[in-house]
């Protein structure tokens, strides 16, 4: 027979402390599962139930339960309950990612080693999980050719060359550096060079060199809010001031950027798809964005992630390619088009800063594995780079369509327009529906679909879900629907605002939809 407990004992939340309610809560209940007060198989109560008798949120228990499941000490399904999970020594002696008592601080941490502890709640959130969907960022891993990857792997390792075997240039492999520059002169319309091209180990170094390169703490950074919470997590950690922008169906907001801080060191953008809403910057926004650079003496950080999955057109041209007075450093990733484990890539930086982004690349780490870089060479060269995006393409338009026509059913709670470009989708809730209290339901039953709110830097009354599909076919797509579809249905008409019936409940959604 299943053991229910009605209230745990020893829960003592202090709205007075520093660290967040559900925080407290999660340690709490962690402590008491690692302890064996609560032992495996007991039923926990309700989030409800839970909530009214701690005299807090439903949200702030939602929110203590998303985590709990996350690290795997609590279980559940749809309509059969939240139980404690059976853990091993292993699982229970794993480090905790909350946020410790300040008597349990590390000593003598630096002023930036504060910073990142301070995030490791975003940067630890997928750490361990599986491509679950409707996980966003992550390309179709079970499509990728391996068996054409691993064949070249074995020619360089069978025939190696001892310059691949020794230290490497810190720019990177020069014959990739050559096929990247072609290959963006031709995709993207780009005016550069191999020497302008830097070899980084993903996205997140090519943000922290930038970072160390041209900005001091202290120093004011526009940021798109919503906004990549990567970056953002880039230049806090740096001690940067930022600054959130708004987007609107043109981009980001130049005049509330220029009203906000007209003098700001840098402004990062992802132009050819924002990140997460999917506009694209138009070019009048772009001429604008560049004169702004031009006359200020700023940097621009374009961020170019996963453009090349557009599906109606042509990639588009980079803003870079207009540039002509050296303030845009452009920044590419083979994550989103090949696999992430590949950890490959690249800045274009304007050529006076060549010398001190390659002096900043060999401070970090040298370089970037040579064989991975000369590997990766051969498969561009070769033809199967551009074989492998147009099938993607094939692929990721159909999975789209599948989320699209999936959701349709859940259109009284969750909208999901189509997009001509990306690897996700927004999922709109209505006005006054909380999405991380939605996001953390989803999270207990394994469904991953981020709150929209989580990007952003200042509130908004727009509520929604990042819904990733290029990992997953059509059946992984239609079935997370089907257990997300009762999950909506009870929180939306629970969370929502009094008048959720009215005509109305969607009007600001839909004015936003309309205008993109």
């Amino acid at each position: 027979m299943t053991r229910q407990i009605t209230m745990l004992a020893g829960i003592d939340l202090d709205r007075a402390s520093s660290m967040p309610l559900y925080l407290q809560l999660y340690e709490s209940i962690r402590s008491a599962i690692l302890s064996g007060q609560l032992e495996a198989g007991i039923r926990l109560p309700s989030t409800r139930d839970f909530a009214a008798s701690l005299g807090v949120s439903r949200n702030t228990v939602a929110s203590a339960f998303e985590q709990l499941f996350a690290e795997g000490y609590i279980t559940g399904k749809v309509g059969a309950g939240t139980y404690v999970a059976q853990i091993d020594n292993a699982t229970a002696s794993s480090p905790s990612f909350a946020q410790p008592d300040s008597t349990q601080l590390p000593c003598n941490l630096s002023q930036r080693g504060m910073k990142m502890l301070a995030l490791r709640e975003t940067i630890f959130r997928y750490r361990h999980d599986p491509v679950r969907a409707f996980r966003p960022g992550v390309p179709a891993l079970d499509r990728f050719p391996v068996e054409i990857w691993s064949k070249l792997m074995a020619q360089h390792w069978r025939y190696a060359q001892p310059d691949l075997l020794s230290y490497g240039d810190p720019c990177g492999y020069r014959p990739l550096r050559e096929c990247i520059a072609e290959y963006l002169r031709l995709s993207r319309a780009m005016r550069c060079k191999a020497e302008q091209v830097i070899i980084v180990s993903g996205s997140q170094q090519a943000l922290d060199i930038t970072a160390r390169v041209l900005l001091d703490p202290g120093d004011a950074a526009w940021m798109e809010d919503p906004g990549y919470i990567g970056a953002r997590n880039v230049f806090l950690s740096a001690g940067i001031d930022l600054v959130p922008i708004p987007i609107d169906e043109q981009g980001l907001n130049l005049e509330v950027g220029k009203l906000k801080c007209p003098d700001a060191k840098l402004a990062y953008i992802t132009p050819s798809h924002q990140f997460p809403l999917g506009y694209t910057m138009s070019l009048a926004r772009r001429l604008e964005l560049l004169r702004w650079a031009r006359q200020s003496g700023s940097w621009i950080i374009e961020d170019d992630y996963d453009s090349e999955y557009r599906y109606q057109s042509q990639p588009l041209a980079a803003l870079q390619g207009l540039d002509d007075s050296g303030r845009a450093i452009y920044m590419g990733t083979f994550s989103k088009v090949l696999f992430p484990a590949l950890r490959l890539g690249y800045l274009v930086v304007p050529p006076e800063l060549v010398d001190v982004f390659a002096a900043a690349r060999a401070v970090c780490d040298r370089h970037s594995p040579l064989f991975e870089q000369a590997v990766l060479t051969d498969f561009i060269t070769e033809g199967h780079f551009n074989r492998h995006l147009r099938r993607m393409r094939v692929l990721y338009a159909q999975r789209q369509a599948a989320l699209v026509g999936a959701a349709q059913p859940l259109k009284r709670w969750l909208k999901v327009p189509p997009c001509q470009t990306g690897m996700h989708l927004i999922g709109w809730l209505p006005e006054g529906v909380d999405d991380r209290a939605v996001s953390g339901q989803l999270a207990l039953q394994g469904i991953i679909a981020p709150p929209l709110s989580a990007y952003r830097l200042e509130p908004s009354r727009q509520a929604g879900l990042v819904l990733g599909y290029a990992a997953f076919d059509t059946k992984a797509i239609a079935d997370a629907i089907e257990q997300t579809i009762p999950i909506l249905k009870e929180i939306v008409e629970n969370l929502s605002s009094p008048n959720s019936q009215d005509p109305s409940y969607f009007s600001a959604t839909d004015a936003l939809l309309s205008a993109s």
